[in-house]
């Protein structure tokens, strides 16, 4: 009898926890700003890159803490000292904002061994000439402090002229990350424009869906729209030779309370993902073993047909966004509640830059 718990206890010993069965599957990134908490996950192996938002850099400039306090301080005094503003308050807190996004950046990227996003402002969303002198600024930054471009992954919103935008900058070697994706006509356009990357947001697609449809019920995970919307874009890619990464972010729980892992789960293969801690908390206190559902032999005899001939033009894509009500509608709210952070970060920034200007 004792010798049979033993083998049981050591078979349960053995056994991989489900972030460590996920990583060996998808490349995994943690979302978060929080620089002890991705410092605490980079060190199990099975976490090598990390995202950041407009929600991230806000919290991390207004949290008071020391060591973001030192960012914040550091990012003014560079903005003031510049000869780029002109001494123009405006252009002095943007420029500051942006360093600040840096700064924090550039501490990530000393804890992980691959990839950090840098989000470019939110408000020039539909302005594409800044959104490349802004992506350009900041891999200048990078660089300057030690991190080279070819770590750094510039996060534009998938608005026509955030991916004309993204296009120009893969030209000249510098990747991007295409975020707020919740269409198929987002992903398709990246992809023909050759965005290095985006990030479709599974768990908010499945949100519109139920709040329009009012279901309040659970979703299994192979009916929710947003693992749906995922894996048609894996898909896709890799039917149609698309080296366009797809890294999925913001989940939910299509089933509801105590299944929080579901989409995860459900997307198991795909390229990469990105995932708060509380989430990979769950992933590493779970054993139970799972089989990813996505695989590049079988996306690739999928009956997808290509879209526009492989090169969608604006007016297509324009019609084709304007046509999934979900993509427009989560676009707009996306962009807004970025905006909001960027607001809040600038009020406090335009303080501290009159209170330090001579």
């Amino acid at each position: 009898m004792n010798n049979s718990n033993n083998r049981a206890n050591t078979n349960t010993a053995l056994r991989a926890s489900q972030l460590e069965q996920l990583s060996q599957m998808t490349t995994l990134s943690i979302d978060s700003g929080d620089l002890k908490v991705i410092e605490q996950y980079a060190s199990t192996g099975f976490i090598t890159d990390a995202t950041t938002n407009p929600l991230f850099v806000s919290q991390a400039g207004l949290s008071g803490d020391p060591i973001y306090a030192k960012m914040v301080d550091d990012a003014v005094a560079f903005a003031l000292a510049s000869d780029e503003t002109n001494g123009e308050e405006d252009a002095i807190v943007a420029l500051a904002i942006d360093r600040l996004a840096v700064n924090l950046g550039a501490s990530i990227a000393s804890i992980v061994k691959g990839y950090i996003s840098t989000e470019v402002n939110p408000k020039l969303a539909f302005d594409v000439d800044s959104s490349i002198s802004r992506g350009r600024r900041i891999i200048a930054m990078y660089e300057e402090l030690g991190v080279s471009k070819e770590r750094v992954l510039i996060k534009l919103p998938a608005t026509w002229e955030g991916i004309v935008a993204a296009e120009t900058l893969e030209q000249e070697g510098i990747q991007c990350n295409l975020t707020l994706i919740f269409s198929f006509a987002q992903a398709v356009a990246c992809a023909q424009r050759g965005a290095h990357l985006i990030s479709p947001f599974t768990g908010r697609v499945l949100d519109w869906h139920k709040n329009k449809q009012g279901r309040t019920g659970p979703t299994e995970p192979d009916d929710d729209e947003g693992v749906v919307l995922c894996r048609k874009i894996y898909n896709y890619y890799k039917k149609f030779g698309h080296k366009t990464i797809c890294m999925p972010a913001s989940w939910r729980p299509s089933r509801g309370a105590g299944y929080d892992l579901d989409e995860i789960l459900a997307l198991g293969g795909s390229d990469r993902m990105t995932i708060p801690a509380p989430l990979l908390e769950k992933l590493e206190g779970s054993d139970e073993e799972f089989s990813p559902s996505l695989d590049i032999e079988s996306a690739k005899q999928c009956d997808l047909e290509e879209v526009a001939n492989g090169c969608m033009d604006e007016k297509a894509f324009r019609y084709a966004l304007n046509a999934d009500v979900c993509g427009t509608e989560k676009l707009t709210e996306g962009l807004n509640a970025f905006i909001a952070e960027t607001d809040k970060l600038e009020e406090a920034i335009i303080s501290k830059v009159r209170s330090a200007a001579p």
